[in-house]
């Protein structure tokens, strides 16, 4: 008797179980296989006509609790010789703004892989239709649209439920912060008009730095324009959570999918504090580890602007964080009622009118701030909090004060 023929195809992607499965818990890392005893006669983008469903705990954007949910969800239904597998809804628009930068790209890519976007938006001044054109070639869901210019703007934000800027230009060495934030807050404060004006619903997501200065700025315009909604505006700061689980892993020698880093404070610098005391699972660091791992999460942009030798800052590592916090907005608005992730948002947790720390995310945005990681800290941790206030303050006020020079019609 001849052998059975097997085939598997591995997706590298997110996958997230909406509104026809179940809750799927906090992000973090996890791979898809899917395998068949019998060759696959059809295979398409993000699903396959028959076979069996397997997790592998290795990279992407999800965890344990994730890998749990999913078995459960997609857990085949065969009837005779009938097989049944539920898919994901794909029924949201995610815009990108600044869709043909070193960010915007790979970001964009990422985003069209998700099963529950069903159009995106790609804005960008110029060079974006070629982008559209070879990303609309991948055979997933959503439909891509180019839009160039600003008189496409208002076209490109109308009805989208997330709105995500990378837009501005990057870090270079020996670029002061003060050099940034003079081209990046124009770019942000003309592009929340845009939002304000035509989609002031939508999730909005702040990529481009400084992120402790643009997200007061898009506050305050938001505000100018009489439609500023706190839970709906959040500054994107979990690519110092990636590096953080990252570096501790390595440090530790650790499962990558099994750590989880709280990340406070704000998004440069010293105002970036990692809570190593809540990593979880619980680690064991002496003091000058801590300050060692500490040192190398602040200062993980400098170290991607050096080794790239002027060519660039940290893109790829970015737009992954930045997708997976895509990912977990796009979750949060098909009806997940457990996502949580650490964003610089509007918040009361500290004297600061905005800070990052952990939130829960759902339907409305920001449901909940997470108080419990500030509870507790070593010395340490205590001590860097107090010192990152007066920076991030100043950042804060410094981003009004732009906002402010010049307000906006409502």
């Amino acid at each position: 008797m001849a052998a059975t023929a097997a085939a598997t195809f591995s997706v590298g992607t997110t996958f997230s179980v909406g509104r026809n499965g179940v809750s799927i818990a906090q992000s973090k890392p996890c791979a898809l296989r899917f395998t068949t005893q019998n060759p696959l006669k059809s295979f398409s983008g993000l699903k396959a006509a028959s076979g069996s469903f397997a997790c592998e705990s290795e990279s992407s954007f999800f965890g344990k609790e994730t890998t749990a949910a999913i078995r459960a969800s997609y857990a085949l239904k065969a009837h005779k010789k009938a097989v049944v597998v539920q898919q994901p809804q794909a029924s949201y628009k995610v815009a990108v703004l600044g869709a043909a930068g070193g960010i915007g790209q790979p970001l964009a890519l990422l985003i069209k892989m998700s099963p529950l976007v069903s159009s995106l938006h790609l804005y960008d001044i110029a060079n974006v239709k070629g982008v559209a054109a070879d990303l609309s070639h991948c055979n997933t869901p959503s439909q891509v649209l180019d839009f160039t210019g600003a008189d496409e703007l208002a076209k490109c934000l109308k009805g989208v439920d997330v709105v995500v800027i990378p837009a501005g230009v990057p870090r270079k060495p020996g670029m002061t912060r003060d050099d940034l934030f003079n081209i990046n807050a124009g770019i942000v404060k003309n592009l929340i008009e845009a939002v304000a004006d035509n989609c002031p619903d939508a999730f909005i997501h702040i990529i481009s730095n400084p992120v402790n200065s643009t997200v007061p700025i898009a506050a305050e315009v938001m505000k100018q324009k009489g439609v500023y909604n706190p839970k709906k505006l959040f500054g994107v700061s979990t690519l110092d959570v990636v590096r953080a689980n990252t570096f501790v892993a390595q440090k530790k020698n650790l499962k990558l999918i099994d750590v989880d880093v709280p990340v406070v404070g704000g998004h440069a610098g010293i105002t970036i504090l990692p809570l190593l005391s809540k990593t979880k699972p619980s680690v064991s660091l002496s003091d000058e580890e801590v300050a060692e791992l500490t040192v190398r999460i602040q200062n993980a942009g400098t170290e991607v602007v050096e080794a790239k030798a002027g060519a660039g800052s940290a893109t790829l590592s970015m737009a992954y964080a930045a997708a997976r916090f895509v990912e977990s907005s796009l979750r949060a608005l098909d009806g997940d009622s457990d996502v949580y992730e650490c964003s610089y948002v509007d918040s009361n947790l500290t004297e600061l009118p905005f800070f990052a720390s952990r939130i829960k995310i759902g339907k409305e945005g920001v449901e909940a701030l997470i108080p419990s990681d500030l509870q507790g800290l070593t010395e340490y941790e205590q001590n860097a909090l107090e010192a990152l206030k007066p920076e991030l303050k100043a950042s804060i006020e410094k981003g009004i004060a732009f906002a402010n020079k010049q307000p906006v019609a409502a």
